[in-house]
């Protein structure tokens, strides 16, 4: 497998626990990642591509000349020689964005192994368009026909110029035409925008994102309240790995100001330092916890979990709410409603006022906690399509 971290946040956990499984099967796994730090019990699986300098430079050379997944020629290089030797049967891609790796290396070593399978797991909209990871806030469509003058251009990755055209040139050109090349999406939004895209001629699945449902459950631990000051309040929780623009962060803040601040308490896990210096004064804000145990204690005593995005594939917030007995209230953007539906509300995007709404009249649809997909359920789709692709 290839992703940009290993063991860490939802894709590199969606790796871990599919290495895990395939191991206990009898299979030999490797995980080739970019960057960050891998946890313990998963460096067994994982290969480093380059270094931390690999990847600084890969993200200066992209932010002055708008060319994420061009640079690392010479750690892609020495990761393919590797590879090479290691000699896989079934190659799973994810996110081969994120200044560590050259997609155009890696794409001619891939179509010169014809025989060897190949999965490639979208998590966002970068594979088919010029620049953006994602592109709905911004109502663009240029990605169907060929992009160029990106609205997006200082969203991730940013850059300084607009290289959106050739980009979408090249990546058509190395993307297309890969023998036994299955694609996966985790939302049925994404996998309806790559039937519009130039990567519309493969085979597409709809996997969800999985969580684990030992895990994340209702708890009964009610001393975080105590903790962070909540004593009785009813708690409006958002969470974020990254509180960028298209979180919603403002809508949050839009929020804190009207309601009962008697009655409610808005607590935002993981914020920026920063951002948690720039707060209204009676929103709580969480620096990101290593603990999963404090995130689910969080949930359960939430009365709503709130994810105002504006562009989302299938975020796992929800549904780890959702199966700890919070309900969800969301825009409808992306993928996000489709979890939502299970337990909660989809309401119109920047609908802050609505959002309010719902909570007061708690109009929530019933749980259906049966909908969330287990990570051992996505597991074991994902090795039907090994076996079937």
């Amino acid at each position: 497998m290839i992703n940009s971290v290993c063991g860490i946040r939802s894709t590199g956990r969606i790796c871990t626990d599919l290495a895990d499984a395939l191991t206990q099967k009898g299979h030999k796994v490797k995980i080739a990642y970019g960057r960050e730090n891998v946890p313990e019990q998963y460096k067994k699986y994982a290969v480093r591509i380059g270094s931390d300098l690999d990847v600084k430079i890969h993200g200066v050379q992209s932010r002055v000349l708008d060319n994420t997944g061009f640079g690392s020629k010479n750690s892609t290089r020495k990761f393919l020689e590797w590879a090479e030797k290691y000699d896989p049967d079934v190659l799973h891609l994810h996110n081969i964005h994120g200044y560590y790796i050259n997609i155009e290396s890696l794409f001619k070593w891939i179509k010169s192994r014809p025989k060897m399978k190949v999965i490639w797991t979208l998590h966002d909209c970068w594979a088919f368009t010029g620049h953006a990871a994602y592109c709905e806030a911004a109502n663009c469509e240029k990605w169907i026909k060929g992009c160029y003058e990106c609205p997006n251009k200082m969203e991730y990755p940013k850059a300084f110029i607009d290289n959106s055209k050739k980009n979408w040139e090249k990546k058509k050109r190395l993307f297309s035409n890969v023998k036994n090349l299955t694609l996966v999406t985790p939302s049925k939004w994404l996998a309806d925008l790559v039937g519009k895209s130039f990567l519309a001629s493969y085979h597409t699945e709809v996997i969800h994102n999985g969580i684990d449902l030992d895990k994340f459950k209702r708890s009964s631990n009610d001393s975080i309240r105590e903790r962070f000051g909540l004593k009785d309040k009813k708690v409006i929780l958002g969470v974020a790995a990254v509180w960028d623009r298209r979180k919603g962060l403002s809508d949050f803040i839009r929020l804190n100001a009207m309601i009962d601040k008697k009655e409610y308490k808005i607590v935002l896990v993981g914020l920026s330092e920063e951002q948690v210096k720039e707060l209204p004064h009676d929103i709580v804000g969480i620096r990101h916890t290593e603990s999963v145990q404090e995130l689910i204690d969080l949930y359960s005593i939430a009365e709503v979990f709130v994810n105002p995005t504006y562009e989302d594939n299938y975020p796992t917030t929800n549904i780890e709410a959702i199966a700890c007995g919070t309900p969800v209230i969301t825009y409808d953007t992306g993928g996000s409603g489709e979890s939502a539906v299970l337990f909660g509300s989809v309401i119109k995007k920047g609908d802050v006022a609505g959002i309010y709404s719902e909570i007061k009249n708690n109009h929530f649809s019933k749980s259906d906690k049966d909908g969330i997909l287990g990570a051992s359920e996505a597991v074991s789709q994902y090795l039907k399509v090994y076996s079937e692709c």
